[in-house]
Parts: C-alpha cells; structure tokens; sequence
C-alpha cells in the first residue's frame, strides 16, 4: 500500500518509514526540506511542504492523491521562528483527519505523545490531545499511540540531552521531585506503526507504548553514563530549581534564534509532570510486553562516536557563545576606539582615508558574524566568514605589516586557534 508519513525526516518518522519501506510497501515521507530527506531515505518520494501552513481540508488534496494510509509522525516542542504548535499539531491534524474522511482514506495513525490531555500544562501536550480527540471523533479506522521517552540510536532532542548529561563527570542532584519517566524504543514506535496501518491490531484505539518499569531522570542518565562505558559519577553537584528553571528559560530565547534546543521551559514542565503511560492495552493486543530501559540500551550502539557527540553536544553551544563575544568585542573595541585602530594603519603608510574605509569595514562584518553565528540559519555561513576573514585579515595584514608575525604577544598567531575553532563550529552545523 502507499503510505503517507508526516514528519518522515524526523527522529520517530525516519524509523517508520525505514520500517514501512522494509515490509515492502511504498512510502512517501512530508516535511520542510526535501531535499535533505531524499538524501538520508532516496528509496521514499518525498513531498516538501510546511505542514502548518495545511490548515484546510481542502490544502491537503494533492498530497492524499493517490495514498492508502496515514501516519503522522510530525510535532514540535515550543513555538519558535520556524515552529508554530497549535497550527503543525492540531489546526493542520484536523484538515488533514477531514480530507482523509472526506476522501475515504480510512485507516490513520495518530503519533502522539504519553500524558497528551485537553487540560494539559504545555500547548504541545493540548495541541496533541486535540488532534487526538477529533480523529477520535471521525469514522475512521484510526489508531492513536502515546509514546514515552523515545530512545534512539540517532541523537536528537532529549535524547541529545540525555546523551550529553551522561557524559559529565558529576551527577546534577536538586531534582528529587521531578515525577517518573517510562521509555520506548523507537524501532518499537515504527512496528507499532506498521502493525496499527497493516491492520494487524485493532482500530478505534489508543495505545500507550511504554515500558512497565518507571525510572527517575537520574536512573536514565545514570544507565546511558554505564552504556558509554563512563565510570560512576564522582561526585553530586546540587542543581537548585531556580538556577534550573533560568536554565531552561535561556534555552526559550535560544529558541527564538532558530534553535531547536531541548532545553526549554516546556520540556522542563513535562519532565515535572513526568512522561508516564499504561501499556497494558499494548500488551493485551501484542502479548508482549515493550523494550525496557536496558533493553533499549543494549539495541543502540555506543562506541567512539558516540561518547565524542556526548561531549560536544554540551561544548557547541559554548563553541558559538565564544566565537560571538570574540567577533563582536573585536567590533565593538574597534568602534570606541576608532583613532587607535586608524592610527595602526597609518603607521604603516595607509592614508586616512584608506583607513577609515577599512577599519569600518572591518567593523561592520566583525558585528555582523559575531550576531550570525547565534542564529540557527546563518550560522553556517558564519562560521566559514569567520574562518575566511581570518585569512583575509592575515593577509592584508602581512602585506603591509608583516613584523607582527614575530611580535611577543602573537598579534597574528593568537587568530589562528580561532578561525579552527569556527570550523569546528561549522562541522557541528547539523541538527540531525
């Protein structure tokens, strides 16, 4: 059958569609950006769209042509520059539920998420639960799942997080009251998928798919720090809730930049609530129960790659944060104090002139790749400027003063380390 995969380019929908395409169907995955799908899954068609902006039945019409069945792997945690949550996880879910009905598509598959209610704390839990709801309502041969904590071997979101928390030598305590949290492996997420489209359990249903253990955040942690064979934490570093709490509202502006940063204040009150389910519906239809923790764990892989991302996740931010304050103090100093740095040039025969075009030239692109590196879109592209105007700055600089490459304070040498920590930054440009 042909099945449409909604969010297919994202950590639970690329597992579906891998699994999907497995058992022999065929598969067209949407998301913003084709064309990096089709690099990652060239065996599923894709179609490019901004989901959110598909908020009439009547806006889905050429996608559903020709389609069998639907999942919708698609969400987003918190509103930011490219993200709007109520529009991609209800507005747009009801159009698409309509067309579906509309056109007789019956059997849809709702990914959702464990704990997704109408009174819930976060928009993303309501927007959730109200897609929920209305799919619900149609005559459809609709099946909703309810993960918990999805793990994966591919690193994105919490499990980033997660990943990197491991990776420290301390163990963060003061969250004692966080609630419990239940895991699931993503390969469970995509069978169950595939079971829910090929009819193989029953329709009109909801299914939490999480283990039956519950564990504390710091067991999690605790069980991917022994899976990347990191010795037990030295020592406990207190971790008060309104240090905490600044934290993850630093992340909320972070995510104004583009960032798709798990840290923010509403993954911080779903960790509060605790991401819990009852999975025995699940097991009454499968007779089995979930992966659990360790059982997930020993499934994933954890070599050298994997303890180098842990440790970089947590640095990269840092990496930016340096590369900016770097840039924009250069621009910034160079701006109070416009004489000094006209004077240096005119010591070495530049006319005034000449040397105030330059200096505010250099001034104007320190400020602005200092900005750019923060912001998710042109960080890229900022980082390779940085490395660039680097070179160009050494050489103009050695044409017309090429004695600072010997001077004691390495006027030259010390923007070395710099322009390599900027291609480091570039090699960590990926989100996913």
């Amino acid at each position: 059958m042909r099945i449409l995969v909604l969010g297919g380019y994202g950590l639970i929908g690329s597992a579906v569609i891998s699994r999907c395409l497995a058992a022999g169907h065929a598969v067209t995955g949407l998301g913003r950006d084709a064309q990096a799908a089709r690099l990652h899954r060239p065996e599923a068609d894709w179609i490019e769209h901004d989901i959110a902006r598909l908020v009439a039945p009547e806006d889905w019409s050429d996608t559903l042509r020709g389609i069998d069945a639907v999942v919708n792997c698609a969400g987003a945690l918190q509103d930011g520059p490219r993200d709007d949550v109520r529009a991609l996880q209800a507005t747009a879910m009801c159009a698409l539920f309509a067309r579906c009905h509309q056109l007789g598509i019956v059997r849809v598959v709702q990914v959702s998420a464990a704990g997704a209610y109408l009174n819930a704390a976060t928009e993303f839990m309501r927007s959730k639960a109200e897609a929920d709801s209305n799919l619900a309502s149609l005559d459809l041969d609709w099946v909703i799942l309810r993960p918990g904590l999805v793990l994966s071997p591919i690193s994105y979101g919490a499990t980033g997080l997660i990943r990197a928390l491991a990776s420290l030598p301390v163990a963060f305590t003061g969250m004692s009251d966080l609630q419990p949290i239940q895991t699931v492996h993503v390969d469970d997420v995509a069978e169950a998928v595939l079971l829910a489209v090929e009819g193989r359990i029953g329709s009109r249903a909801s299914y939490d798919l999480v283990e039956e253990r519950v564990h504390s955040l710091a067991e999690i942690v605790a069980a991917f720090r022994a899976r990347l064979g990191r010795p037990t934490a030295a020592f406990a570093l207190p971790m008060p809730s309104p240090l905490l709490r600044l934290g993850f509202r630093i992340g909320d502006l972070v995510g104004r930049l583009g960032w798709r940063t798990p840290i923010r204040t509403t993954a911080l009150i779903q960790i509060e609530a605790g991401v819990s389910g009852d999975p025995t519906a699940w097991m009454q239809v499968t007779k089995a129960p979930l992966s659990s923790l360790s059982d997930s764990l020993r499934r994933m892989p954890f070599g050298v790659q994997e303890r180098w991302f842990s440790r970089l996740w947590l640095l990269k931010p840092a990496i930016l944060a340096t590369l900016s304050l770097f840039w924009l103090l250069s621009g910034l100093i160079a701006l109070t104090h416009l004489d000094a740095a006209m004077a240096a040039m005119t010591a070495h025969g530049i006319d005034a002139a000449t040397a105030r075009v330059t200096v505010l030239a250099g001034i104007l692109v320190d400020l602005a790749l200092g900005g750019a590196i923060l912001v998710r879109r042109t960080m890229p592209l900022a980082a390779l400027g940085m490395a660039a105007m680097t070179g160009i700055y050494l050489f103009f600089g050695s044409a017309i003063a090429a004695g600072l490459w010997l001077d004691p304070l390495g006027a030259y040498l010390k923007t070395l380390p710099g322009a390599m920590l900027a291609l480091v930054a570039y090699a960590l440009a990926d989100e996913r």
